[in-house]
């Protein structure tokens, strides 16, 4: 029996409609909750105090305004075996997950992929995504909200149906088995540099310091900077003040601060940095 071409149009609408509507409904940005701007900070892993939530534990480390975004809100959690923090949601803003220790499932857009210790998630703007602790043990991750000002009107349409050739999709990267090259003081890894629907540039890349190195003295870089230790012990110069940091503490740099970085122990040293450029990235001192 041939259907005529109108009904098919409707059929295909209907079917459209249903599932947009089957999408969870965004959610809404909400302001940080501090006002002054941060700058460049330590938060050592060691200081970090988590509380009992429903699923595991949670500890929140920042939530305020940038030199150059709107936001930047980190937290940590730790899910315990066969829990999920939330049901499948999405946001405007884009988000990343670094897997410390476990073995997450991460549901994109309907799509599952397993994430190991060492993987960045990345999920684009308005992209259906959630996570399940699939392991034995606790799940340990960090999630970093990097809010651009693009943010405030990019629209409810998931990046997967709206973002430009060039942006980068939602994925997950398993950054600690990537080629590295070797380099004068260790190790150098790039992990991703790629434009995506809020952010003009987002590149992340690991290094490795041989005991005794060090990063040129007193660099500087324009855009915003999170680090995060992944093994060793690291010794951080941010200005004037030195602080010595272990695995799993990370530090945020401010647009154009002095930092420099050493490895004052008797093995490798590994950190990886993500950064950020958006439209109010000043240029570099």
């Amino acid at each position: 029996m041939r259907i005529p071409t109108r009904f098919m149009l409707v059929l295909i609408c209907s079917a459209a409609a249903s599932l947009r509507a089957a999408e969870p409904p965004a959610l809404s940005y909400s302001p940080p909750v501090r006002t002054v701007p941060i700058g460049s900070t330590f938060v050592d892993w060691d200081s970090l105090v988590f509380r009992p939530s429903p699923v595991g534990l949670s500890c929140p480390i920042l939530d305020d305004p940038t030199p150059a975004l709107e936001k930047l809100e980190i937290h940590v959690t730790r899910l315990r075996p066969g829990m999920s923090p939330h049901a499948p949601h999405r946001h405007p803003w884009e988000e990343m997950l670094i897997t410390k220790e476990g073995q997450l499932d991460v549901s994109i857009n309907g799509k599952v992929q397993r994430a190991g210790p060492g993987s960045l998630i990345f999920l684009a703007s308005n992209d259906t995504h959630g996570v399940t602790n699939v392991g034995e043990s606790l799940a340990t991750y960090y999630v970093v909200n990097f809010v651009t000002a693009r943010v405030l009107t990019v629209g409810g349409q998931p990046a997967a149906e709206r973002a430009p050739s060039a942006a980068l999709r939602s994925c997950v990267i398993d950054c600690d088995h990537m080629p590295a090259g070797t380099t004068k003081i260790g190790l150098h890894t790039n992990v991703v540099d790629s434009p995506t629907l809020t952010f003009q540039r987002f590149d992340s890349h690991l290094t490795t310091l041989d005991p005794g190195q060090s990063t040129t003295p007193r660099n500087r870089d324009p855009g915003d900077e999170l680090f995060i230790v992944k093994s060793g012990r690291l010794e951080v110069t941010l200005g004037a003040v030195t602080r010595v940091l272990g695995a799993g503490s990370l530090y945020y740099v401010a647009p154009n601060d002095e930092r420099t970085m050493r490895n004052t122990g008797a093995v490798p040293c590994t950190y990886q940095v993500i950064r950020i450029t958006s439209e109010k990235t000043p240029k570099k001192a």
